[in-house]
Protein backbone atom coordinates (compact mmCIF):
# COMPACT_ATOMS: atom_id res chain seq x y z
CA UNK A 1 0.00 0.00 0.00
CA UNK A 2 1.37 3.40 -0.97
CA UNK A 3 0.98 6.59 1.02
CA UNK A 4 1.22 10.34 0.53
CA UNK A 5 3.70 11.99 2.88
CA UNK A 6 3.38 15.69 3.72
CA UNK A 7 6.42 17.87 3.09
CA UNK A 8 7.17 21.05 5.00
CA UNK A 9 10.11 23.21 5.95
CA UNK A 10 10.87 23.78 9.63
CA UNK A 11 8.91 27.05 9.84
CA UNK A 12 6.02 25.80 7.70
CA UNK A 13 6.26 28.44 4.96
CA UNK A 14 7.07 25.89 2.26
CA UNK A 15 4.74 22.90 1.97
CA UNK A 16 4.05 20.09 -0.43
CA UNK A 17 3.66 16.34 -0.71
CA UNK A 18 5.39 13.18 -1.88
CA UNK A 19 3.17 10.48 -3.38
CA UNK A 20 3.55 6.77 -3.99
CA UNK A 21 5.52 6.19 -0.79
CA UNK A 22 5.95 2.68 0.61
CA UNK A 23 8.72 0.70 2.33
CA UNK A 24 8.95 -1.65 -0.65
CA UNK A 25 9.28 1.14 -3.21
CA UNK A 26 11.73 3.45 -1.47
CA UNK A 27 15.51 3.26 -1.18
CA UNK A 28 16.21 4.82 2.20
CA UNK A 29 19.85 5.41 3.07
CA UNK A 30 22.02 7.24 5.57
CA UNK A 31 24.97 9.08 4.03
CA UNK A 32 27.91 10.23 6.16
CA UNK A 33 29.88 11.83 3.33
CA UNK A 34 31.82 15.03 3.87
CA UNK A 35 29.74 16.92 1.29
CA UNK A 36 26.43 16.20 3.04
CA UNK A 37 27.92 17.28 6.35
CA UNK A 38 29.42 20.44 4.83
CA UNK A 39 26.04 21.30 3.32
CA UNK A 40 24.15 20.99 6.61
CA UNK A 41 26.80 22.96 8.51
CA UNK A 42 26.92 25.70 5.85
CA UNK A 43 23.15 26.16 6.19
CA UNK A 44 23.48 26.36 9.95
CA UNK A 45 21.43 23.19 10.28
CA UNK A 46 23.58 20.64 12.14
CA UNK A 47 20.31 19.29 13.57
CA UNK A 48 19.71 17.61 10.19
CA UNK A 49 22.65 15.29 10.90
CA UNK A 50 22.49 12.36 13.30
CA UNK A 51 24.97 12.03 16.15
CA UNK A 52 27.57 10.48 13.82
CA UNK A 53 27.11 13.08 11.06
CA UNK A 54 24.76 11.05 8.87
CA UNK A 55 22.00 12.43 6.65
CA UNK A 56 18.87 10.25 6.40
CA UNK A 57 17.41 10.44 2.89
CA UNK A 58 15.36 8.49 0.37
CA UNK A 59 15.40 8.32 -3.41
CA UNK A 60 12.26 9.36 -5.31
CA UNK A 61 11.53 10.58 -8.81
CA UNK A 62 10.84 14.32 -9.27
CA UNK A 63 7.34 13.53 -10.56
CA UNK A 64 6.42 12.14 -7.13
CA UNK A 65 6.95 15.49 -5.42
CA UNK A 66 4.91 18.69 -5.54
CA UNK A 67 5.26 22.03 -3.77
CA UNK A 68 1.91 23.65 -3.01
CA UNK A 69 2.95 26.63 -0.85
CA UNK A 70 6.05 28.77 -0.49
CA UNK A 71 7.63 28.02 -3.86
CA UNK A 72 9.19 31.49 -3.77
CA UNK A 73 11.37 30.24 -0.89
CA UNK A 74 13.20 27.71 -3.06
CA UNK A 75 16.96 28.12 -3.02
CA UNK A 76 19.71 26.05 -4.63
CA UNK A 77 23.31 25.54 -3.58
CA UNK A 78 26.20 23.66 -5.20
CA UNK A 79 29.37 22.76 -3.33
CA UNK A 80 31.39 22.72 -6.56
CA UNK A 81 30.73 23.67 -10.21
CA UNK A 82 29.91 20.03 -11.02
CA UNK A 83 28.33 19.11 -7.71
CA UNK A 84 24.78 18.12 -6.89
CA UNK A 85 22.03 20.71 -7.02
CA UNK A 86 21.11 20.94 -3.34
CA UNK A 87 17.67 22.48 -2.79
CA UNK A 88 16.51 24.09 0.44
CA UNK A 89 13.91 26.48 1.82
CA UNK A 90 15.44 29.93 2.18
CA UNK A 91 13.00 30.96 4.92
CA UNK A 92 14.53 28.61 7.51
CA UNK A 93 17.36 26.84 5.62
CA UNK A 94 15.60 23.46 5.69
CA UNK A 95 17.24 20.99 3.25
CA UNK A 96 14.65 19.61 0.82
CA UNK A 97 16.38 17.39 -1.71
CA UNK A 98 19.23 16.92 -4.15
CA UNK A 99 19.11 16.53 -7.93
CA UNK A 100 21.65 15.64 -10.60
CA UNK A 101 20.05 17.55 -13.47
CA UNK A 102 16.65 18.38 -14.93
CA UNK A 103 16.83 15.41 -17.31
CA UNK A 104 17.49 12.64 -14.81
CA UNK A 105 14.58 11.11 -12.86
CA UNK A 106 16.30 11.17 -9.47
CA UNK A 107 15.44 13.25 -6.43
CA UNK A 108 17.13 12.48 -3.12
CA UNK A 109 14.71 13.78 -0.49
CA UNK A 110 16.25 14.70 2.87
CA UNK A 111 14.38 13.60 5.99
CA UNK A 112 14.22 17.16 7.37
CA UNK A 113 11.30 18.08 5.10
CA UNK A 114 9.23 14.88 5.40
CA UNK A 115 6.40 15.28 7.92
CA UNK A 116 5.45 11.66 8.63
CA UNK A 117 3.74 12.65 11.88
CA UNK A 118 1.14 14.71 10.00
CA UNK A 119 -0.62 11.45 9.12
CA UNK A 120 0.17 9.83 12.46
CA UNK A 121 2.97 7.76 10.94
CA UNK A 122 6.64 7.19 11.65
CA UNK A 123 9.48 7.34 9.15
CA UNK A 124 9.99 3.59 9.56
CA UNK A 125 6.34 2.87 8.83
CA UNK A 126 6.41 4.91 5.61
CA UNK A 127 9.92 4.10 4.35
CA UNK A 128 11.15 1.07 6.27
CA UNK A 129 14.59 0.86 7.83
CA UNK A 130 17.62 2.30 5.98
CA UNK A 131 18.79 -0.16 3.34
CA UNK A 132 22.35 1.08 3.55
CA UNK A 133 24.61 3.33 5.59
CA UNK A 134 27.38 4.58 3.33
CA UNK A 135 30.45 6.82 3.06
CA UNK A 136 30.97 6.07 6.74
CA UNK A 137 34.71 6.79 6.64
CA UNK A 138 33.58 10.39 7.21
CA UNK A 139 31.41 9.54 10.23
CA UNK A 140 32.23 11.21 13.53
CA UNK A 141 34.34 8.94 15.66
CA UNK A 142 35.02 6.39 12.92
CA UNK A 143 32.91 3.91 10.96
CA UNK A 144 29.69 2.94 12.81
CA UNK A 145 28.82 -0.77 13.11
CA UNK A 146 27.10 -2.08 9.99
CA UNK A 147 28.00 0.95 7.87
CA UNK A 148 30.03 0.81 4.66
CA UNK A 149 33.18 2.97 4.51
CA UNK A 150 32.42 3.96 0.91
CA UNK A 151 29.54 3.24 -1.52
CA UNK A 152 29.28 -0.52 -2.09
CA UNK A 153 28.95 -1.94 -5.58
CA UNK A 154 25.91 -3.89 -4.39
CA UNK A 155 23.97 -0.62 -4.76
CA UNK A 156 24.55 -0.45 -8.50
CA UNK A 157 21.92 -2.93 -9.83
CA UNK A 158 19.13 -1.29 -7.85
CA UNK A 159 20.20 2.18 -8.97
CA UNK A 160 20.27 1.12 -12.61
CA UNK A 161 16.76 -0.34 -12.37
CA UNK A 162 15.52 2.84 -10.69
CA UNK A 163 17.09 5.01 -13.42
CA UNK A 164 15.72 2.84 -16.21
CA UNK A 165 12.18 2.82 -14.85
CA UNK A 166 12.27 6.55 -14.26
CA UNK A 167 13.56 7.32 -17.74
CA UNK A 168 11.10 5.00 -19.48
CA UNK A 169 8.25 6.39 -17.43
CA UNK A 170 9.22 10.02 -18.05
CA UNK A 171 9.43 10.63 -14.30
CA UNK A 172 11.94 13.49 -14.48
CA UNK A 173 9.03 15.83 -15.17
CA UNK A 174 7.03 17.51 -13.84
CA UNK A 175 9.62 18.58 -11.30
CA UNK A 176 9.19 20.94 -8.34
CA UNK A 177 12.71 22.27 -8.94
CA UNK A 178 12.88 22.77 -12.73
CA UNK A 179 10.47 24.29 -15.23
CA UNK A 180 9.24 22.49 -18.35
CA UNK A 181 12.23 23.79 -20.30
CA UNK A 182 14.63 22.26 -17.76
CA UNK A 183 15.67 25.54 -16.15
CA UNK A 184 16.17 25.64 -12.35
CA UNK A 185 13.36 27.37 -10.45
CA UNK A 186 16.03 29.17 -8.41
CA UNK A 187 19.44 30.31 -9.59
CA UNK A 188 22.07 27.92 -8.19
CA UNK A 189 24.73 29.57 -6.05
CA UNK A 190 28.20 28.20 -5.37
CA UNK A 191 29.63 27.99 -1.87
CA UNK A 192 32.81 30.03 -1.51
CA UNK A 193 35.87 27.78 -1.75
CA UNK A 194 37.47 28.98 1.47
CA UNK A 195 34.28 28.37 3.44
CA UNK A 196 33.95 24.91 1.94
CA UNK A 197 37.50 23.95 2.78
CA UNK A 198 37.18 25.25 6.33
CA UNK A 199 34.03 23.20 6.93
CA UNK A 200 35.58 20.15 5.30
CA UNK A 201 38.58 20.38 7.63
CA UNK A 202 36.25 20.32 10.65
CA UNK A 203 34.38 17.31 9.25
CA UNK A 204 37.62 15.41 8.64
CA UNK A 205 38.87 16.24 12.11
CA UNK A 206 35.69 14.91 13.70
CA UNK A 207 36.10 11.70 11.68
CA UNK A 208 39.72 11.33 12.77
CA UNK A 209 40.96 11.86 9.21
CA UNK A 210 42.73 15.18 9.61
CA UNK A 211 46.41 14.94 9.20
Amino acid sequence: MTETVALRCRCGTLRGAATGISPAAQSRAVCYCDDCQIYALHLGRPDVLDDRGGTDACMLTPAQVTISEGREQLRCLRLSPKGLYRWYAGCCNTPLGNTLSARLPVLIVVHSCMDHAAAGHTREADLGQPKIRMQARFAKGGVPPGAHPKAPLSMLPGLLVFFARGLLGGRAQPSPFYDAAGQPCAEPTLIEKGARESLRASVLAAAGLAG
